[in-house]
C-alpha cells in the first residue's frame, strides 16, 4: 500500500484558503485513494513552536482542528485513514535529528519559507523556524509517504525530503526511505494544473495566510458568516472593468472566480465562462459572498456537534498506529546509522 500525507498546523484558525487548498483537496483524495492506500492527516503540532503563539491555547486548537477534518467530510470509520499528533509520536522528533545531521547547512539555508517568516518575526528568529523543513522531512518519511498534497509554497520542502531521502539511501546503499513523488508527479495526482494557493483578499499577489495580522486579507473558518461575506465585498480588485481569469494582471479577479470555483466543485473554466465579458466587479462579489456566507454556515454548523471526546477518540486511535509504523523505521533507520544492532 502506498501512504499518502499530510498535516496543517494546528496553532492558527485556517483560513478559507487552508481549506480549499488542504482539507477540501485531502479529503476528496482521501475518499478517492483510501480503498488502496494508507491516508496520514496528521496534526503537526510541533512545528506550531517556529513563530510565536499562545501556548495556553494550543491543546483546545488541536482538537478544533480535528473537528475540522471531521466535518469536511473525512471518513473517520475507515481503516485505512488515519489522524494523529506530531508530537504523540516519539519517533518525529528522534528522527528529525538523525536528519539533521545528514542536511547540509547551505541547503537548509536555502528554504524561501525561513526567508520570508524570518522577516515577518525579525525580533524571534528560532533555530526552530530555520530546522523545521527536516523536521518536515521526518514526518514524511517515516511512514514511506509518496504522495504529500500540500501548497505551492511548500514544494521547496519537499525537495528537501527527496533530497535527505536520496542521499541516505545512496549512503548506506539501500534504500532506507521511500524517496516522495517529484512536484510534478504531485500535482498530477492533486488533478491541478499547478499548487494551489487562494490569494489575500487585500494583496491578491500573496497567498492568504492565517498569520497575517491585517483581518481583511483572510477568511477565517471561525469567521462569522456575515463578517466573511462583508470580507469579500471589499476585496481589492483592478480598474480594467471587466472580468478576466488572468492571474498576473488582475489576479483579484482571478482570485474571486477561484474561489466561487472550488467553494462550489465546479471547474474553473466554467465559471470562467460564466462571467466572460461581463463588467460589475460589484456581482461577482456578491456571488462569491453568498457562497463563502453560506459554506461558513453549514460548516461551522456540523463543527459544533462533534464533542471534544470524540475528537479525541479519533486521535488516540490513529497515535497507536503511527506510533507502531514509526517505531519500525527509526529502528531501521537507527541499524543503519549504527545506534542499534
Amino acid at each position: 500500500m502506498q501512504t499518502i500525507l499530510t498535516g496543517i498546523r494546528a496553532n492558527e484558525e485556517p483560513t478559507l484558503g487552508n481549506f480549499i487548498g488542504a482539507y477540501k483537496t485531502m479529503i476528496n483524495l482521501a475518499n478517492e485513494h483510501a480503498a488502496d492506500s494508507r491516508v496520514n492527516m496528521f496534526v503537526p503540532d510541533l512545528h506550531s513552536f517556529t513563530t510565536p503563539i499562545d501556548h495556553s491555547k494550543l491543546y483546545a486548537q488541536v482538537i478544533k482542528g480535528v473537528k475540522y477534518y471531521i466535518a469536511a467530510g473525512l471518513d473517520i470509520n475507515n481503516p485505512n485513514i488515519h489522524i494523529y499528533r506530531q508530537s504523540h509520536v516519539p519517533a518525529h522528533s528522534e528522527l528529525a535529528w538523525i536528519l539533521d545531521c545528514f542536511t547540509y547547512f547551505g541547503e537548509a539555508s536555502r528554504m524561501t519559507q525561513f526567508k520570508e517568516k524570518s522577516e515577518e518575526h525579525a525580533d524571534a528568529i528560532t533555530v526552530g523556524l530555520f530546522n523545521y523543513p527536516i523536521l518536515m522531512a521526518a514526518d514524511i518519511l517515516l511512514y514511506d509517504a509518496k504522495y504529500i498534497p500540500l501548497g505551492e509554497d511548500q514544494f521547496q520542502h519537499l525537495e528537501l525530503a527527496r533530497d535527505i531521502a536520496t542521499r541516505m539511501n545512496n549512503k548506506f546503499d539501500r534504500e532506507l526511505f521511500t524517496v516522495p513523488a517529484s512536484e510534478a508527479e504531485q500535482v498530477k495526482f492533486m488533478h491541478l494544473e499547478k499548487g494551489l494557493r487562494i490569494r489575500s483578499l487585500t494583496e491578491p499577489t500573496k497567498k492568504m495566510s492565517k498569520s497575517s495580522t491585517n483581518e481583511k486579507s483572510k477568511i477565517s473558518l471561525s469567521d462569522d458568516p456575515e463578517v466573511a461575506a462583508k470580507k469579500i465585498m471589499s476585496a481589492t480588485t483592478d480598474n480594467e472593468g471587466v472580468i478576466r481569469f488572468d492571474m498576473v494582471n488582475q489576479p483579484g479577479v482571478s482570485n474571486l472566480l477561484t474561489i466561487e470555483a472550488m467553494m462550489t466543485d465546479r471547474d474553473i473554466q466554467d465559471v470562467i465562462a460564466d462571467w466572460a465579458g461581463q463588467t460589475s466587479y460589484g456581482d461577482l462579489k456578491r456571488k462569491v459572498a453568498e457562497t463563502v456566507k453560506n459554506f461558513l454556515s453549514d460548516f461551522q454548523a456540523k463543527v459544533a456537534a462533534i464533542s471534544d471526546e470524540e475528537a479525541e477518540a479519533v486521535l488516540a486511535k490513529g497515535e497507536t498506529y503511527a506510533n507502531e509504523v514509526s517505531k519500525q523505521k527509526l529502528a531501521e533507520v537507527q541499524r543503519a546509522v549504527g545506534l542499534i544492532r
